[in-house]
């Protein structure tokens, strides 16, 4: 069953390819635990099923980059890009796509968090494994506030311009 919205995220760990050593957080693969990520914090993360995959890599993280300023100007703390690979991958891949810090390229190497999360996708019979949905989320403090998961094969709801259009709904709303 797939997270829905009112839903505080599940307990789990990420990883994060550390380019920089800083306190605490040596160069190259880090663990972190979700929980102590969001706390307190505003958060847009989407998900995706490959890095360097034609519309994950054309259009989803270009999106986000490209309105990294107007994420920020409606109080998002950070945003996350998460998929099913490993965080050598999701480095390398934040590099290419000259995402370093803007958009955090968290790494989910065995699709255990996407599970937790109820948005894997099985595209086994295509050579890739379990992966996970497109889809887009706000989560505020660990809570889930908005969540739009795409149809198979459509890239819609997930872009960063109809985030900012749920983002803008919701103060709207409040």
């Amino acid at each position: 069953m797939a997270i829905k919205v009112g839903e505080r995220l599940p307990e789990g760990t990420l990883q994060e390819y550390i380019e920089v050593e800083t306190a605490g957080c040596p160069v190259g693969p880090n663990t972190f635990q979700v929980a102590d990520l969001v706390k307190g914090k505003r958060i847009v993360v989407f998900g995706l099923p490959g890095a360097y995959t034609p519309t994950c890599s054309a259009k989803h993280v270009p999106g986000y980059l490209q309105h990294y300023d107007a994420f920020k100007a409606r109080g998002v703390d950070e945003i996350w890009c998460l998929s099913v690979n490993d965080a050598f991958v999701m480095g390398a891949w934040g590099r290419d796509e000259k995402a370093t810090g803007k958009i955090r390229m968290m790494a989910d190497g065995s699709a255990e968090y996407t599970k937790k999360l109820g948005l894997e996708l099985d595209l086994t019979a295509r050579g890739m494994g379990i992966r996970s949905q497109r889809y887009a989320m706000l989560v505020e403090d660990g809570v889930v506030k908005a969540l739009a998961v795409e149809e198979p094969g459509k890239f819609e709801v997930s872009s960063a311009e109809a985030m900012l259009a749920r983002l803008d709904a919701l103060s709207r709303a409040a």
